[in-house]
């Protein structure tokens, strides 16, 4: 692994563990040249995927890019690290699953909109504004009418409970 810090080719692992949900090797490095420390993770890749632009053009997916576009989505929002990365885990096991290597940039943009809603409306809104190119604010009026009406449908109906009888 090439030292961030002077390219030097020669690291070495000083810690390798599990991330907390398993789905990737992480390994604490140190460069013996300019005694720079830094973290790489390991993931297992099923298949090379290749994400199909809306002009046609291919080209490689890319799960850090990805990983960037959901925390621009989700700046300042107060949601737990690790809910994200099982979040995007998921998105990529469910790409990876499909039968084909080439995936519609359409199906990528979809899976992150679902996964955001779930995490998080303000994160799921501003992925929605961009990925959907709003340009006025009725764009923004006609998505949030759409979760307000899931919510209300969503929202758990109060039961009546029995009061437990003791002899």
């Amino acid at each position: 692994m090439r030292c961030p810090y002077c390219g030097s080719l020669d690291t070495q692992v000083k810690d390798s563990r599990p991330t907390d949900d398993s789905s990737a090797i992480r390994r604490r490095r140190i460069c013996p040249d300019c005694g720079g420390r830094f973290t790489t993770f390991e993931r297992v890749q099923l298949r090379e995927l290749t994400v199909v632009k809306r002009s046609g053009r291919r080209v490689p997916f890319d799960r850090d890019k990805l990983q960037q576009s959901v925390e621009v989505a989700l700046r300042k929002r107060p949601v737990d690290p690790d809910r994200v990365e099982r979040m995007i885990n998921g998105i990529v096991r469910q790409l990876e699953s499909m039968g084909d290597g080439e995936v519609p940039s359409e199906t990528v943009g979809e899976l992150v909109m679902e996964g955001l809603k779930a995490l998080d409306d303000v994160a799921y809104v501003r992925f929605a504004s961009v990925y959907k190119n709003f340009r006025e604010a009725r764009d923004f009026e006609e998505i949030l009418g759409k979760l307000a009406e899931e919510e209300s449908d969503d929202s758990p109906r109060l039961k009546k409970r029995n009061p437990v009888q003791s002899d």
